[in-house]
């Protein structure tokens, strides 16, 4: 069976449509009879040719004007859903799309399923299935009751895949009414500047832990080691937490789901948490001076010694070869 129509909450990286975007749109062509966007922005015109590729049949596309976009994603989302009676309804786990999943379940008195990981039908149930225990445990939920159902998904969770579709036609909606919630007006935006590709995105990726011993060591050893690979630097939870990094560089279960093609763990124990982030990773090396870590149980490649000695020895070596 399929569901008759699934909408995804579009979302954008410039001209072009997130990554997570596309891996919604992937899944729901797997369980949809008809797959359309929902797209909160002023460049629906520039997304439609990927959008359309990678599935969707039309985009909603809605002005947020100077007003936080999740207020006006859910107001105009209620609006949508009354003419229209979609059966399902994703969104990415991020932060414009939580705030969007969050207002809609309360307008329509609907419960959102959050932190999923994998999304299927049983029949005419529709399956999401959520880690817990550090990842080691998946729990199945069913959604009852009325539709539509609301259901968010961890970045990573699904390959994206063209369908080699043709360009969605645009639906422009009126930007709708948010009442006081449509008050709090966006003044300044603030681009994070990065070198090198996006952490989520990187084909490698190298993290820090306590391992490395201070802030100032992250940028001699994992930044250094991170460039010179043409990776992305990451981090594990408890050097965040600690202020040696931004937020923004955390892999595991409350931070980001990173699978690059080789994962770098440089003196990260390796506690269940980050593991749920970075385990889908094609190969991991482990360097610890720990023997006993536990992130040396999912790696395939492991270096008993201290990153003090080894790491600058491997970019002395990488260095050399040019």
């Amino acid at each position: 069976m399929s569901i008759e129509k699934v909408w995804v909450y579009a979302e954008s990286e410039g001209d072009k449509p997130a990554t997570s975007t596309l891996e919604l749109l992937t899944k729901a062509r797997e369980i949809a009879t008809t797959v359309e966007c929902v797209y909160v922005g002023d460049n629906a015109d520039a997304l439609a040719g990927v959008l359309g590729e990678y599935g969707a049949s039309k985009v909603h596309a809605v002005s947020p004007g100077d007003a936080l976009p999740g207020v006006i994603g859910a107001a105009a989302l209620v609006e949508l859903v009354g003419a229209e009676s979609p059966g399902l309804i994703l969104f990415a786990q991020t932060y414009d799309a939580r705030d969007a999943a969050a207002r809609l379940s309360v307008r329509l008195d609907r419960t959102v399923l959050t932190n999923g990981g994998e999304l299927r039908l049983d029949g005419d149930r529709v399956i999401v299935g959520t880690a817990i225990f550090g990842g080691n445990t998946i729990v199945d939920t069913a959604f009852t009751g009325e539709k539509p159902y609301l259901a968010m998904i961890r970045p990573k969770s699904f390959a994206a895949e063209s369908a080699s579709g043709s360009a969605a036609p645009v639906a422009t909606v009126a930007t709708p009414d948010a009442g006081r919630a449509g008050e709090a007006k966006v003044l300044e935006r603030h681009v994070e500047e990065r070198e090198g590709p996006k952490l989520e995105e990187a084909a490698i990726v190298v993290s820090g832990g306590r391992g490395i011993g201070s802030a100032e060591a992250y940028g001699p050893l994992v930044d250094e080691l991170a460039k010179l690979l043409q990776g992305a630097s990451g981090a594990s939870r408890a050097i965040v937490d600690a202020g040696w990094v931004p937020y923004s560089k955390q892999v595991g279960q409350t931070g980001k789901t990173v699978k690059p093609k080789l994962y770098i763990a440089l003196g990260i124990s390796g506690a269940t948490q980050h593991l749920v982030g970075m385990k889908g990773s094609d190969v991991i090396l482990a360097i610890n001076k720990d023997g006993e870590a536990p992130i040396f149980s999912v790696a395939d490649l492991g270096i008993v010694g201290d990153v003090h000695k080894v790491v600058p020895k491997l970019i002395e070596a990488i260095q050399a070869h040019g």
